[in-house]
Parts: structure tokens; sequence; C-alpha cells
């Protein structure tokens, strides 16, 4: 048996994978709306909500922006079979826990929006759980 053969993921590598693109590909158009399409978002705010979204620092908003880009990267990394997805995967984590830091903690969300830990926790959840999944695909060899 050759090294390639033994070290060929399995079906539900390749699946996993392609569910973590969807996944980020999902945060990039919501960071995209969020940050360029502002507009529809607004309309659908009561007023104080409004003014909590627009608040959002810049700093957040960057923040965003690079926990959705370097997921998505660490997702196209995994279905390239690369190691660097999981540093990728590590600097989404790290982002997206600072931004939701500050939407949850500093700017006091869940006072104007109900149920504002919800989706955060989920992120975070999955952040961690791809960072878990690209670290053992580097142990079993299946990224180089």
């Amino acid at each position: 048996m050759t090294t390639n053969e033994y070290n060929k993921p399995p079906i539900w590598f390749w699946v996993v994978s392609a569910i973590a693109l969807l996944w980020n590909l999902f945060g990039l158009f919501n960071f995209y709306v969020s940050t360029f399409d502002q507009v529809s978002i607004l309309e659908t705010l009561n007023q104080e909500q409004r003014e909590l979204f627009e608040a959002m620092p810049m700093w957040a908003t960057i923040a965003f922006g690079v926990a959705t880009v370097s997921g998505t990267l660490g997702s196209i990394g995994l279905l390239l079979r690369k190691k660097w997805a999981k540093p990728l995967f590590i600097i989404s984590l790290v982002t997206l826990v600072a931004q939701f830091i500050n939407w949850l903690f500093i700017q006091n969300a869940p006072e104007v929006f109900p149920n504002s830990y919800t989706m955060p926790a989920v992120v975070v959840i999955v952040g961690v759980l791809l960072i878990f999944f690209s670290n053992k695909a580097i142990q079993k060899g299946w990224l180089s």
C-alpha cells in the first residue's frame, strides 16, 4: 500500500469539509450584507436596534471580516488537503470571539436583541469543532 492510498481521507472528510465551506460562505455573505448593504438590514430594525447596529465600532467590523474570510479560506484549505487550514480556523475563532465580546458585552446587544447569545454560541462551537477537525486531519495525514 502506498503512502497516498493510506493517507486518502474517507468520504465523510469531504462531506464535512464541503459543509464547512458552505457554513463559512454563509458567514461571508452575512458580513457582506451587514457591511455593504446596511439599508436592507436597517429597514427591519426598530430605532433602538438600529442605533446599536450603527454604533458597531470599526475594529469589530474588521474582526467580523477577518473571521469570515479566514474561515472560508480555511475551509478551502481543507478541500485542498492543506495544513494551513488549521491556523486559518484559529484566526477565525479568535477574531469572531473578539467581535462577539464587543457585541454581547461591550455593546450589550442582549438588552436590545432577545436571544443574542444563541448564534454566537453556535458559531463559536462550530469554530472550535473546525479546529479540532483540521487537527485530527493533520494527525491522520490527510492534510499536508
